[in-house]
């Protein structure tokens, strides 16, 4: 299940995000559901289409299917999704 604890191990597409800080001012504020996520960038559907939000120099709210909210710092994320996935499986692991 996923927590707060475990969401970098697992899938991020399909959750509901809110860009909480970017160091882009048109960035902040923006929020929608994660469609695709690559090793630099997550690509949002907002009410105003689809918006590609750079993973480093931004931080994230992300609401997770059991109503917590998370803050992470898009910096962490930096990875390709399957690498990220399972870095964090191994470090959990051990």
């Amino acid at each position: 299940m996923i927590s707060s604890q475990n969401v970098l191990s697992h899938e991020l597409i399909g959750l509901d995000i809110l860009v909480s800080g970017a160091s882009n001012p048109h960035h902040r504020g923006l929020s929608g559901t994660i469609i695709d996520e690559t090793k630099n960038l997550l690509a949002v559907e907002t009410s105003h289409g689809v918006k590609r939000i750079p993973k480093m120099h931004s931080t994230f709210q992300v609401l997770l299917p059991s109503r917590e909210l998370v803050e992470i710092d898009g910096s962490v994320m930096v990875l390709a999704p399957e690498r990220r996935i399972n870095l964090h499986e191994k470090k959990r692991i051990t």
